[in-house]
């Protein structure tokens, strides 16, 4: 695995160097060991999946208030994702920045998510699944989010948004009063 580190500190692009021979290809997803680098000294509790049937379906922007402050490692496993992330932390040099990229089935790369940032993703493709590792059990008091348009942020989303749950086009809209997470 290669490890880059983005625009916003502590989240990382996360390339599979994938083994190739007549059967295909077999890669590592996850070792301990070489996360312990970039500082996951964590544990991932739940992974889930998510099923995606048409392209320009939004889900996000999502995060879990403290102490339930998650850490993820995202992964697109059929068709492709625009993936973002905004950074929440009040003393991060980059708080309310964004940092955006494309995941596919295609470019072996996955996504590290530290706490203290939301996360979305819009697909490019129907029939497009992520699986996801966290570090925190969902914990529905502690879930919360941030308005996919919200003007302060100006995500530029790479597709129009066709298909949106009524939840996540009702999260609030960030103000001047917002302190982070």
């Amino acid at each position: 695995m290669k490890f880059t580190e983005t625009i916003l500190k502590g989240s990382y692009i996360v390339e599979l160097t994938p083994l190739s021979d007549n059967r295909g290809e077999f890669a590592r997803t996850f070792c301990k060991n070489e996360f312990e680098q970039i500082g996951f000294n964590d544990n991932w509790v739940q992974t889930n999946q998510s099923w995606n049937l048409k392209k320009g379906t939004l889900r996000g922007m999502h995060y879990q208030k403290p102490p339930f402050g998650e850490i993820k490692l995202v992964r697109c496993i059929r068709g492709a994702v625009q993936d973002v992330i905004i950074d929440l932390r009040k003393n991060s040099p980059t708080f309310l920045k964004y940092f955006s990229i494309e995941l596919s089935e295609y470019n072996n790369l996955s996504l590290y998510i530290p706490q203290g940032f939301a996360h979305g993703f819009l697909t490019l493709e129907d029939a497009t699944q992520l699986v996801y590792m966290h570090s925190q059990f969902f914990t529905p008091n502690a879930d919360a989010g941030i308005n996919f348009a919200d003007p302060i942020i100006n995500i530029q989303w790479k597709n129009t948004i066709k298909i949106i749950s009524d939840k996540d086009k009702q999260l609030p809209l960030l103000t001047n009063q917002f302190n982070g997470i």
